[in-house]
């Protein structure tokens, strides 16, 4: 009788299986009728994004190589205006390619592009809106939190229910997977611009965006560069992932690399990701110091 009435010590009180089978069976339900309901609709609604994708992949991939190498080339050198950064992407961009693997590495570069471009266009101005409100961000934070904390393959499962399989349901994966350090950045780097600074911006007259466009945002630019990196690099792990759901690029050849036990195939498409990685944050980084000098000298 003693060792019945301590059962419930050494096993939790759970729900019972049958109403947890039952709570799942509605919310299961209930998703996949919205996605009967609105599935079309959303696919029209990111059409858009669909053909923006299409147009740089087909830029990078049916562009003359040399071409492409030189403009590559060139961002970098803009960016970091370090001669041995350039010749470290050039000649990992050639080694790539002498490899086989160009076409996929364009359209992974291709993905990474249009993932922080879409992460900017929605992740600086929330930053902004959080930076001028302490209620908003004590609402969005936790929603950041889950974002970061939850397993990148649970992404997957709602985009795939809403848009099927594809390039634009692995973006939005990945776009969601990446874009909260921009978002925390952007907010970090508005608050912590020097209260003195924005007093003498207010005893000139400054208007609440003049101060935000000409003293915070050019002050806040290296922490948000910061954010950028972070962004770009969570969005090259996450392409590798997505490629589960039909993402074209470097990421295919891991995944069949992983079910053939094809060792050489992993490990060369690996180390191009890898490449891809260190000159995204090596010019990143750059620019983002160089950022800084220039505000230094130009603030005093």
């Amino acid at each position: 009788m003693a060792g019945a009435g301590m059962d419930w010590l050494r096993q939790f009180p759970a729900m019972g299986a049958d109403a947890l089978s039952a709570l799942r069976r509605t919310i299961d339900e209930a998703f996949r009728g919205f996605t009967r309901e609105h599935g079309a609709a959303l696919e029209q609604v990111f059409l858009p994004l669909r053909e923006f994708l299409l147009f740089s992949e087909r830029l990078l991939t049916h562009s003359p190589w040399p071409v492409v190498l030189g403009v590559i080339a060139l961002v970098v050198w803009l960016a970091t205006r370090s001669g041995k950064v350039v010749l470290g992407a050039v000649v990992t961009l050639l080694l790539i390619g002498y490899f086989g693997m160009w076409d996929d590495t364009m359209k992974t570069i291709s993905m990474i592009f249009v993932c922080t471009v879409v992460a900017l266009v929605l992740g600086l101005p929330l930053g902004i809106l959080m930076s001028r409100s302490d209620r908003l961000q004590r609402l969005v934070n936790p929603v950041l939190d889950v974002m970061q904390t939850m397993p990148s393959f649970v992404y997957l499962i709602p985009v795939v229910m809403l848009l099927g399989i594809g390039r634009v349901p692995g973006l939005i994966a990945v776009v969601i997977y990446a874009i909260p350090p921009v978002i925390r950045f952007t907010n970090l780097g508005i608050r912590l611009v020097d209260k003195d600074l924005l007093e003498a911006a207010d005893a000139f007259g400054s208007s609440a965006w003049q101060k935000m466009r000409q003293v915070q945002l050019p002050l806040a630019l290296p922490t948000i560069m910061a954010g950028v990196n972070q962004t770009i690099m969570l969005s090259l792990a996450m392409v590798v992932i997505a490629a589960m759901i039909g993402v074209q690029g470097l990421g295919q050849p891991v995944l069949r690399a992983i079910s053939n036990q094809y060792f050489t195939m992993g490990v060369f498409n690996g180390l191009a990701i890898v490449g891809i990685a260190i000159i995204f944050d090596r010019a990143s980084q750059a620019y983002g110091k160089r950022l800084q000098k220039h505000l230094e000298v130009r603030h005093g």
